[in-house]
C-alpha cells in the first residue's frame, strides 16, 4: 500500500535526492541495461563485441554517458516508443522486486520519510530513466515521489537517451519541471552532482567514492556532512540511523 503524507505547501522547503548510491545501493540504470541485454542471446553477444569500444568509454567520466547509451541502444533495438521501454521496466521491477528491495537503503528511506512527513517538497533527480526509479519506489517500497530523470525516446531504431539528467543539466531539468526557487537540501554521492550540491543551502554528500571525498571538501562549504548510509564499498562517516 502506497504511503500518504501531508501535501506540501507551494513555499515549503525544496529537497532533492539523487537515486543511485543515495537511495539505492548501486547503479539502477546499469542493472536495468544488463537485464535488457541478457534477456536475448543475440543482444548479449552484440554487447560483448561492442564492449571493446563501449567499455573504455564507460570507464571515463567525459564519455561515460555515450558508452551507456551504446549499450542501451543494443538492449532496446527494435523498440519504437518510450512506452515500450516503460513496459519492460515494469516487467523488470516486478520480476526482481526482492533484489531491488534489498538494494534500497533503509537509512536513506528514513531521511526521505522525514522530509515527507514534515511537509517538505521532495523530488528525486536521477540519471536513470525516471520510470525506473518511480517503479522501484512504487512497486518495491510503496512510495510515490516525483521523479525527474533522463528522458528517453525513439532514435536510430531503438529507445535511447535524448536528454541526460546529469551534472549541470540536472539542475536545468529541475527548473524546467517547475522546481523553481532555492533548494533547501540536496543529497547525492556523485561529483557529477556538484552543480546541484553547490546550489543547495544544505548540501549532504552520501556514500561517496573514497577518492572523491577530498574534492567534495574543496568544493563544498566547510562542515558539509559526508555520510555513509549503508553502501559498504563507499566512503563517508557511517551512521546507524537517520537521526545521526
Amino acid at each position: 500500500m502506497t504511503k500518504t503524507y501531508p501535501p506540501p505547501s507551494p513555499n515549503a522547503p525544496l529537497i532533492v535526492f539523487d537515486f543511485d548510491h543515495t537511495l539505492y545501493d548501486g547503479d539502477s540504470g546499469g542493472h536495468l541495461v544488463r537485464w535488457l541485454l541478457l534477456r536475448n542471446p543475440l543482444r548479449a553477444i552484440a554487447a560483448v563485441l561492442a564492449s571493446v569500444v563501449l567499455g573504455p568509454m564507460i570507464a571515463s567520466m567525459p564519455t561515460r554517458r555515450r558508452g551507456i547509451s551504446g549499450f542501451l541502444w543494443i538492449g532496446t533495438i527494435g523498440l519504437h516508443r518510450r512506452r515500450d521501454l516503460d513496459l519492460l521496466i515494469g516487467r523488470y521491477v516486478a520480476k526482481h522486486s526482492e533484489t531491488l528491495k534489498a538494494r534500497l537503503l533503509p537509512i536513506a528511506l528514513d531521511v526521505l520519510h522525514h522530509h515527507l512527513l514534515v511537509g517538505d517538497r521532495v523530488v528525486i533527480a536521477t540519471g536513470a530513466p525516471p520510470e525506473l526509479a518511480r517503479e522501484i519506489l512504487r512497486f518495491v517500497a510503496h512510495e510515490k515521489v516525483p521523479v525527474i530523470g533522463t528522458k528517453v525516446g525513439p532514435r536510430l531504431g531503438a529507445v535511447m537517451a535524448i536528454r541526460h539528467c546529469h551534472a549541470e543539466e540536472k539542475v536545468r531539468m529541475l527548473r524546467d519541471a517547475g522546481y523553481v526557487g532555492d533548494i533547501a537540501s540536496a543529497y547525492s554521492d556523485s561529483r557529477a552532482d556538484l552543480p546541484l550540491l553547490e546550489t543547495a543551502a544544505n548540501p549532504v554528500v552520501v556514500n561517496p567514492k573514497h577518492d572523491a571525498i577530498d574534492n567534495f571538501r574543496k568544493r563544498l562549504p566547510a562542515g558539509t556532512p559526508i555520510l555513509n548510509w549503508g553502501c559498504k564499498d563507499r566512503g563517508g562517516e557511517a551512521v546507524s540511523s537517520a537521526r545521526n
